[in-house]
């Protein structure tokens, strides 16, 4: 500092050499150089800026702001940009509305918001890097969504213009496919509702569900988004039932009638066909067995592939209706009987059971019998087996009480029952003349002497009812012939013989 030479008072150098005043903004710091210079160092000065404006060497720093986009600058001195001394009413920041390039910023302007008023952003009083950059600064009053969606508005729209959305739809659970991609997002979030929307085809197109829920919910499994009309549902593997012949052409809605969630659809052909059954269910269920999905009118039933009988001879030529007569129910088996079939013919009145195929077969029920009577427990032998059948059955249930010889040849009996009912004793079935019997053998009572040669009607003149027994003593044959008139008791072989009623042979000395 100089002193006057009158010693007035002291000279101010500093602003003596002071090229001009400073700006407004600056003004404060005219009464100290120092602030923003140092004697003989022009380095010192962008340090010494620094100090004051801390954001700017910030953004220098970190290469950030328009300060730290620009080349000059991050190296250069801040007076290149910015001279002082030049008044207050100077312009220090060097800057032009119309020439700004906000490219060099944090915020490169786009789209429409390079025809934007850079008032609308930049708010009067304060600073123009205070000014919002994202976008929710600008247009929290502009969103239609409030707060359902997040703050990061640059995830959907862009600068070019507002409504044109970019918002990936991927990234979310629910990519769109097809027709999706071009439907307003309004069609889905109705009401700006994002979060918790349903992803389910029926939750937006129940309206245009055709089918009215006939078919469930699982929209998917007919249709796709490109196209609401186009099927590629493959019956076969999703339901294990292929569609094949006729079926391939049957209305969807000819079988589907009700939502699958509130009756599970029948597999058996029974269950769409009742109606359409001429049988009236006498075929059972299993309508495939003879029928095929080509045309219900072809049949292919193998009888004796398929069941345990064969159609053969006159069987082959019987309708279906001729045995399956009535209805079965459900899990009942046909009865394969004859008699099922032929009761109403059985000229045997069920008198030999109901197994007709033991003596018939189906060439003719009323030829080729061929059955076997040894089998049963009348063998026939001898003439027996040359006698027609009606000669011992009377009648066509050929059943007999009464299997002994007498049952048919009682009229026969030239001995009328004396000697029994066993004619088989004596006589064989192979002619009645021939008769053999050993009376010595066969009974207790054998024919010596005078017996020898007698007539068999000579004893045996009572017909004889039950078990043959015979009288064996001589009086039960002789009393008319005795002469002592019973006197000597009825021991008549203690002085007879079987071989001369005379002469008597008693001796008295043994007694009587």
């Amino acid at each position: 500092m100089l002193l006057a030479a009158n010693g007035a008072g002291a000279v101010d150098w500093q602003k003596m050499v002071m090229p001009g005043p400073l700006s407004a903004a600056h003004a404060d710091l005219e009464k100290d150089c120092a602030s923003c210079h140092k004697a003989f160092d022009g380095g010192a000065e962008r340090p010494l800026c620094m100090t004051c404006h801390e954001e700017v060497a910030s953004d220098l720093a970190a290469k950030t702001g328009y300060h730290g986009r620009q080349s000059l600058a991050l190296t250069g001195p801040c007076r290149t940009c910015h001279a002082e001394h030049k008044g207050r009413d100077a312009d220090v920041l060097g800057l032009s509305e119309a020439t700004f390039d906000h490219a060099r910023t944090d915020y490169p302007l786009k789209g429409s918001h390079q025809r934007v008023a850079c008032n609308d952003c930049h708010l009067e009083g304060k600073r123009r890097d205070a000014a919002p950059n994202d976008c929710v600064g600008c247009h929290r009053e502009d969103d239609p969504h409030g707060d359902a969606m997040s703050d990061d508005c640059s995830s959907c729209h862009d600068e070019v213009r507002w409504q044109a959305g970019k918002f990936d739809h991927a990234k979310t659970d629910y990519p769109l496919t097809g027709a999706h991609r071009e439907a307003g997002c309004d069609g889905c979030h109705a009401g700006q509702r994002f979060e918790g929307t349903p992803t389910t085809c029926i939750s937006c197109h129940a309206i245009d569900d055709a089918h009215g829920g006939r078919f469930g919910q699982a929209c998917v499994d007919c249709h796709t988004t490109t196209a609401w009309q186009r099927k590629d549902f493959d019956h076969g593997k999703k339901t294990g039932f292929p569609l094949v012949g006729a079926h391939v052409s049957a209305r969807c809605d000819s079988c589907h009638r009700r939502p699958p969630d509130e009756l599970e659809l029948p597999k058996d052909c029974a269950s769409c066909h009742r109606a359409d059954d001429v049988h009236a269910g006498r075929f059972g269920t299993e309508c495939e067995s003879c029928h095929t999905a080509v045309a219900w009118k072809q049949e292919r039933f193998d009888h004796a592939a398929k069941t345990k009988f064969p159609l053969r001879d006159a069987h082959a030529k019987v309708a279906c209706e001729g045995c399956h007569s009535k209805k079965l129910a459900p899990n009942e088996k046909m009865d394969m009987r004859c008699s099922a079939c032929h009761a109403k013919d059985d000229v045997h009145r069920e008198a030999l059971g109901s197994d007709c195929a033991d003596c018939h077969d189906e060439r003719k029920f009323e030829g080729h019998v061929r059955f076997d009577h040894d089998l049963t427990r009348f063998p026939l032998l001898g003439l027996h087996a040359a006698s027609g059948c009606e000669a011992c059955h009377v009648d066509r249930t050929f059943q007999r009480a009464d299997r002994t010889c007498r049952g048919c040849h009682a009229g026969d009996d030239v001995h009328e029952g004396t000697l029994g009912p066993s004619c088989e004793r004596c006589h064989t079935p192979n002619g009645w003349m021939h008769w053999t019997f050993d009376h010595d053998r066969q009974t207790g009572f054998p024919l010596a002497g005078g017996h020898d040669g007698i007539a068999c009607g000579g004893c045996h003149r009572q017909p004889l009812g039950g078990a043959f027994q015979m009288a064996q003593r001589c009086v039960d044959c002789h009393e008319a012939d005795d002469a002592h008139e019973g006197r000597f008791g009825r021991g008549c072989q203690n002085c007879h013989t079987d071989a001369a009623w005379k002469p008597a042979r008693f001796r008295h000395s043994g007694g009587r």
